[in-house]
């Protein structure tokens, strides 16, 4: 079964809002094993908007629309479907109810012409009612192609799609179900890990599909099996997975989305009962932001400093002007004090500390831009390693980071 996410709003188009709907509407109907084909964002104009229904009309079996349904004049959505499918608007006295009411309570004022406008919908259309909302959403078929609109604030969005659309849809549709693994791997590139894995991938069965995710230092492999028996894709996934970790589980750090390598990070040390302190320079925080992000953070996470000048390195870390003098401020030797006075001063098991030339000029340093130390301190020792990681600077800040986490999550384990 196939569906696709039509996004309506010039708002998207120019970069002054980002389109979170249609990832949460796609995730949603993944689940009930619907799979979805397309996605497309419109403008508010009638014809850009009949135009994409007629090109969708019995090429997918469902569409979710969002977006357009507001009070005002550019909200063009109900219009425009009264016209694909030769209907008018009429009153539905439920919805007019609910709008005066939650307009005169929450607002403290009288409904006005505007808001109860808002109660006009297609006469033939079915009315999927919005609890916290004013707008309500529609849904219409034609031949063999079910039309459904929804509001595009986001919280009115979800709230119709979980409690009205996604039951209607479980309960008028065949589905196939679908099972996602994903597996998170770190510390290898997307081409180096196909090379491993090559001969597994050759040999899956064609009702599994295995697609490359990569990011900087990382690489998720998700595999997606399709069928009519839940249980014996699940069987099918684990096994291959587990086949999978035969191959290349030494840089395998956790399996589905959540898993990323700073979950991981915190499991380790919550589990060892190891605390965890950052001391950073080009990454900015970056390190201490991904490790914070994990609820349960407080347990291992002592706190972290950004010195990102050099005087700062001195007077916050305490790490001597000799030492820099003599080696530069990026160099393995500041990279190696700063997580020494990091452990120190936060009083943890262990520390990470970043220096480097982010770029896009070398800053205290005549290090070439791309140049990252990355400093460790333990309780049983205290390295430092160095990359050319190149550019772009945001590139690079998260290569970092990641490769930080991935370090110490290794060293977490050996203990």
């Amino acid at each position: 079964m196939k569906a696709a996410i039509v996004t309506i709003g010039d708002e998207i188009l120019i970069g002054q809002i980002t389109d979170t709907n249609s990832g949460y509407i796609a995730k949603a109907l993944d689940k009930i094993g619907i799979s979805v084909y397309e996605m497309f964002t419109v403008s508010d104009d009638r014809l850009h908007i009949l135009n994409t229904f007629a090109f969708l009309q019995n090429r997918v079996d469902v569409v979710i629309i969002t977006g357009g349904l507001g009070p005002t004049k550019d909200d063009v959505t109900k219009n425009t479907f009264c016209e694909y499918f030769d209907d008018h608007l009429e009153v539905n006295e439920d919805v007019l109810t609910h709008v005066v009411t939650l307009i005169e309570k929450a607002l403290q004022r009288p409904a006005s012409q505007i808001n109860k406008d808002q109660a006009l919908v297609p006469s033939k259309c079915t009315v999927l009612f919005n609890e916290v909302g004013t707008a309500p959403g529609m849904c219409m078929k034609r031949a063999d192609t079910l039309f459904i609109s929804l509001p595009g604030v986001p919280y009115e969005m979800k709230h119709i799609l979980e409690h009205k659309v996604l039951p209607m849809l479980v309960t008028e549709y065949k589905r196939p179900f679908i099972v996602h693994k994903t597996i998170m791997t770190h510390g290898q590139g997307e081409s180096l890990v196909a090379e491993r894995i090559e001969a597994w991938e050759n040999n899956l069965p064609a009702h599994i599909k295995l697609a490359y995710l990569p990011s900087p230092g990382r690489v998720r492999l998700r595999l997606t099996a399709r069928g009519e028996d839940e249980q014996v894709l699940q069987k099918q996934v684990t096994a291959e997975v587990d086949y999978l970790s035969t191959i290349i589980g030494d840089i395998i750090t956790g399996y589905d989305d959540g898993e990323i390598i700073e979950v991981s990070v915190g499991q380790a040390l919550i589990k060892t009962g190891k605390t965890l302190a950052v001391a950073e320079s080009f990454t900015g925080g970056e390190i201490a932001r991904r490790v914070t992000s994990v609820p349960g953070a407080s347990a291992c996470f002592k706190g972290g400093a950004v010195t990102y000048a050099t005087e700062s390195k001195i007077t916050v870390l305490g790490v001597a002007p000799e030492l820099i003098d003599a080696y530069s401020v990026v160099s393995a030797e500041v990279a190696q004090a700063m997580a020494v006075k990091a452990r120190e001063l936060f009083g943890t098991d262990y520390a990470i500390a970043t220096t480097g030339n982010a770029g896009p000029d070398k800053g205290d340093s005549d290090a070439e831009i791309g140049t990252v130390y990355i400093g460790f301190a333990t309780p049983d020792r205290v390295w430092s390693d160095k990359y050319e990681m190149g550019q772009p600077r945001e590139k690079v800040v998260v290569r970092a980071a990641v490769k930080a986490l991935e370090t110490i999550y290794k060293e977490i384990l050996k203990n």
